[in-house]
């Protein structure tokens, strides 16, 4: 460890007291807290330039003042408590003449998020049962081949992990996830048109660097997803929420005008769960044709439908080269992965790859090719199918659990993904209050306020809806959930 110290030979203060006095400084300010281990007198005289004894002579002193402690065969230390003298905060600098950088400036406040402190919030305390959004299921993870394939992956990192990989990721991989879009979503793309993001949140911040500056018209699904909306915000986008009805976003509320940029879920609408039916999807086609805009489709939950087939992606059924698609190996083996992908139009692959350059320059290799041989050997499918099943069977143990409990909630949402959409009754508790209640019996339900979603003003009730995940709780979990729930909304009722 290298020390902030600094010897002026040609001072009237020996070397010995401008050490004592500046590590005393760097002691008093806490850059050297409590407990933390100082540099070896060999270390740091050949830091200096000086002699060891000159340093040990410092090293003495401080010990003798209280500041320092050495412990035999171990090291030197700073002491846990330190003359009181040292503690008291340091004077201010004087302010140059005329104010110079100490005067305080008038610059603009960075971007906040509306105020709230971010995407990221840890569980509260005393939640046993949460069905909180976005959890994958902790036992389906493959742990062991994910594992093996590490080992095997290690093998060739020497080489790997000493250069800087591609920005737009591992080429195999990239198309191999071409290959797989085909049959699964009908998308016919190049290699080179799919770049690895860092999940979701990367590939929208990706989307909105391409498309929104200050002022530019980003249009939204409301309610959606509040990430989204915050990040086009942070680039200066004015941000149009469009409807969203049972069917997915309303088509014909669209505005008019030029709009640089569409922010759509049509295969599992975020948070209401609603499919865009496949006529509205070909009239948001031509709307964007019109309108000169470019629908950034999140396919979130494309690998988890339940209930018949999935429509053709918005990608797959573009002409004019205006849909860039998104997706994420988050839904599937954890958020903490880190890797979704895109796939853009052909015009967008360089524009697209020097925006990511600059982002990151390139993902992590070992996470990627760990990924790579999980696809390629067929594990990833497995896994998916083996996933989609432990889904299915949590998804109809909480549509049970609320039909034979809460029967007079109403339910939307349930053909795919990993989330319900509830809607209270009127004349019974608002969400808020019910997320309280359910607190106090150590479960976790989310109103639409306390959930990813945003864009909520329009309902008529925004206090009449929550949200529900389930994908990682077991079905013993489920059902006891529920039950708690309902006794708080009858107890809260009474």
């Amino acid at each position: 460890m290298q020390l902030y110290l600094s010897l002026d030979p040609q001072s009237g203060v020996t070397l010995q007291a401008q050490i004592v006095a500046q590590m005393r400084a760097l002691i008093a300010t806490r850059r050297l807290p409590p407990g933390s281990p100082v540099p070896t007198t060999r270390e740091l005289g050949r830091q200096l330039g000086v002699s060891r004894n000159t340093v040990s002579a410092a090293y003495d002193q401080l010990v003798s003042q209280g500041y320092l402690v050495t412990e035999r065969t171990v090291g030197t230390f700073v002491c846990s408590t330190v003359p009181e003298e040292a503690m008291r905060p340091a004077a201010p600098p004087p302010a140059p003449h005329g104010g110079g950088l100490y005067t305080a400036l008038d610059l603009p406040l960075p971007y906040t998020g509306r105020g709230l402190p971010g995407l990221h919030r840890p569980t509260p305390s005393g939640i046993e049962i949460d069905f909180v959004f976005g959890r994958s299921a902790l036992q389906s993870f493959p742990e062991k081949t994910w594992r093996r394939i590490l080992a095997d992956r290690l093998g060739g990192a020497m080489e790997r992990m000493s250069e800087y990989a591609h920005p737009a990721g591992i080429a195999e991989l990239r198309q191999l996830i071409a290959s797989h879009l085909g049959p699964a979503r009908g998308i016919v793309c190049a290699a080179e048109q799919v770049l690895l993001v860092a999940g979701f949140q990367q590939g929208i911040n990706l989307a909105a660097h391409l498309f929104v500056a200050p002022g530019a018209t980003v249009v939204m699904e409301a309610p959606s997803y509040r990430g989204a909306a915050f990040v086009f915000e942070s680039y200066g986008g004015r941000i149009v929420p469009v409807p969203v009805d049972a069917h997915g976003i309303d088509v014909g509320r669209l505005p008019e005008g030029r709009v640089k940029l569409v922010y759509v879920t049509p295969s599992h609408q975020f948070p209401t769960g609603a499919t865009l039916p496949l006529h509205r999807r070909l009239a948001l086609l031509e709307w964007a044709a019109r309108a000169g805009a470019y629908l950034l489709e999140v396919d979130y939950d494309a690998d988890f439908r339940y209930e018949g087939s999935p429509l053709p992606s918005l990608q797959s059924l573009d002409r004019n080269g205006c849909v860039i698609y998104l997706n994420s190996f988050s839904r599937s083996l954890g958020p903490g992965l880190r890797i979704g992908y895109m796939v853009v139009p052909r015009q967008l692959i360089r524009p697209a790859l020097t925006i990511k350059s600059l982002m990151d320059n390139g993902l992590p290799w070992l996470e990627q090719a760990a990924l790579t041989q999980f696809v390629r050997d067929g594990s990833w499918e497995t896994h998916v199918r083996r996933l989609r099943h432990t889904y299915l069977l949590r998804r109809d143990a909480l549509l049970d659990a609320l039909r034979r409990d809460l029967p007079q909630v109403s339910v939307s949402g349930a053909e795919a993904g990993t989330h319900l959409y509830l809607t209270l009754p009127s004349g019974t508790i608002g969400a808020a209050r019910l997320q309280a209640e359910c607190h106090a019996r150590g479960v976790g339900v989310y109103p639409l306020d306390d959930s990813p979603a945003w864009l909520c003003e329009h309902l008529d009730d925004p206090d009449r809806h929550l949200l529900l995940g389930y994908g990682h709780l077991n079905e013993a979990q489920i059902r006891e959930g529920i039950a708690r729930c309902a006794a708080a909304l009858g107890g809260a009722g009474r």
